[in-house]
């Protein structure tokens, strides 16, 4: 049978996506690879991935296209899942005998309940699902497929978990299917050079954070890595491939995990003469920093979280305010550029914390920030303590629109108020008169940057206004 991977038409500017840590409608235009859809469409003949939201298609546009095949394979999470499973219904309500199977971290955790809520999904894929979607695509009856749950005789049946790939060196390249099925210019992240290419060097993250959905529901604890001929061979093709393309992204969980892979990994890009950029906690040593810059990295995405020692406590981040600063301080030292997450909203947050947070924020000084609301993912740890201690409020992570929603209160600080911190945090970072003048520097020392900063500027103040007519029940 003819196999489609659907990353499913949802909101406007919606970044849910397969590849995506972030769920919702964003400050700024931005689209990650559908990475984890096009690994078994490398392995799957007559396969094809649709990513529609980075197409810009809605429902009516997408459906035609499924036409031709018999199996649907389509990405979900837990802010998209009631938007997935109607398009699911669309889908077999237009091709009756078409077989649609729901992937992703949100039907890893919750299986039963996904199958539970429609008939139009036949059955779904726990945990990693490249080599599942692969054995029944080639007609193994589900019966004998590994992290598959599915109805029988009127029953739910989940079979045994499969068991994370340890060869990923077995694994294809993503890449052939970016050039096959996607048009990469069409894929953009703010704080990267436009356009990108993404990939994974790796799967997993040996941190405990309570709050990261992946490593505790998808990819698990351990940090399972690729070997370096593979990555490098992969980069290579990737050059070959998008000769537009001004930076390569590993798009790993932490890729700075493993210091010495790192190390490694760097000292074989350096002759390629490539600018890139990764993921990496607030903990890595000055040499290991050095290197990497050395080898063309231009930045890093960087998850500070809070500014406040009990938050960093609760969460388990395994990273001090100190060792943070530190890392900023080599950083700037190194021109290594940085992109600092924060989060409000993590557990016994309350206003004195917020402003702890802004505070180290504007210290730590990162060229660029997102600041989400924390996201009590089932399956998490946080989840867990959130409903233990009746911290959860609300079940719907984003708004009918694809805003986030803040789900979580806290004895001192209501979700309203938490909901509003995102906002302050942005104004109070972002219009310091001191980081306004750093900013028209670099504009005025490259063009290009200056175009890509004023888009960034406008879209980020149009979000503003629209989350503030949301707030006051203008939009939904």
């Amino acid at each position: 049978m003819r196999v489609a991977l659907l990353n499913p038409p949802t909101y406007e500017d919606f970044d849910g996506g397969a590849g995506s840590r972030y769920q919702a409608r964003r400050e700024v235009t931005s689209f990650w690879y559908p990475t984890w859809l096009c690994y078994p469409a490398a392995m799957i003949r007559d396969s094809r991935v649709i990513d529609a939201p980075a197409e810009r298609l809605n429902l009516e546009q997408t459906i035609p296209l499924l036409k031709d095949f018999g199996f649907i394979a389509m990405y979900t999470t837990a802010a998209s899942a009631s938007m997935d499973i109607k398009t699911a219904e669309a889908i077999k309500a237009a091709y009756k005998d078409v077989n649609i199977a729901f992937v992703g971290p949100h039907v890893s955790i919750l299986p039963e309940e996904t199958l539970k809520a429609t008939d139009a999904i036949d059955f779904v894929c726990r945990r990693e699902f490249d080599y599942t979607l692969k054995e029944y695509a080639e007609g193994r009856p589900l019966g004998e497929i590994d992290g598959v749950s599915y109805r029988s005789n009127g029953k739910i049946v989940h079979n045994k978990e499969r068991e994370y790939i340890q060869d990923l060196d077995g694994l294809p390249f993503v890449v052939d299917i970016y050039k096959r099925d996607l048009n990469y210019l069409n894929y953009t992240i703010p704080y990267l050079r436009d356009p990108y290419v993404s990939i994974y060097t790796g799967r997993g993250c040996p941190a405990q954070c309570i709050y990261c959905l992946w490593p505790q529901t998808f990819t698990g604890n351990v940090y399972r890595v690729r070997g370096v001929d593979r990555v490098i061979e992969e980069v290579k093709l990737a050059i070959e491939y998008f000769p537009k393309a001004r930076e390569i992204f590993f798009d790993d969980d932490t890729f700075t995990a493993n210091k010495a892979r790192a190390r490694e990994i760097a000292k074989r890009l350096k002759p390629l003469g490539i600018t890139w950029s990764t993921s990496s906690r607030a903990n890595v040593d000055y040499e290991t920093l050095k290197v990497l810059k050395d080898s063309g990295l231009r930045l890093f995405l960087v998850g500070y979280e809070s500014g406040n020692r009990q938050i960093l406590k609760n969460m388990k981040k395994g990273v001090t305010l100190e060792q943070a600063e530190e890392f900023a301080k080599n950083c700037k030292r190194l021109n290594i550029m940085t992109h600092g997450a924060f989060i409000m909203g993590l557990p016994e947050e309350t206003p004195e914390t917020v402003e702890e947070s802004i505070r180290f924020a504007c210290k730590v000084d990162p060229d660029t920030i997102q600041v989400s609301l924390a996201s009590p993912y089932p399956g998490t740890e946080m989840y867990d303590l959130c409903k233990e201690k009746g911290y959860l409020v609300e079940d719907n992570l984003v708004s009918e629109r694809g805003y986030q929603k803040c789900s979580v209160q806290y004895p001192r600080m209501s979700n309203e108020d938490i909901y509003n911190a995102v906002a302050m945090f942005y104004r109070r970072f972002y219009f310091r008169p001191g980081y306004i003048a750093k900013t028209v520097w670099r504009m005025l020392r490259d063009k290009e940057e200056a175009k890509r900063l004023l888009r960034e500027g406008y879209e980020f103040i149009q979000f503003l206004i629209r989350r503030r007519e949301a707030e006051s029940g203008k939009a939904c």
